[in-house]
């Protein structure tokens, strides 16, 4: 989750709660029946024709995801203590 420092921790810890908590199947189907906008469609095929520009082979994209989950695992670690 992004650091929002500038929440509560009551607040955080309720964001976190709402997004993982795990879905029924019901509430999925309800959500995943929901079509997306033209606009949504758009806005993802923008990213996506990107994403390919940016990294334009497999082994670019690999090399970034392989960068970005590091980042992600680091994000995810409690903040070290000095003198650790």
């Amino acid at each position: 989750m992004t650091r929002l420092p500038h929440l509560s921790q009551v607040a955080r810890a309720r964001l976190a709660e709402l997004a993982n908590r795990q879905l029924t199947g019901d509430e999925w189907q309800a959500q995943a029946a929901i079509p997306l906008t033209p606009d949504e469609i758009e806005h993802t095929l923008a990213l996506v024709r990107w994403f390919r520009r940016r990294y334009p082979t497999a082994a670019d994209r690999f090399a970034y995801v392989r960068r970005a989950y590091a980042r992600w695992q680091r994000a995810a670690l409690p903040p070290r203590k000095s003198g650790q």
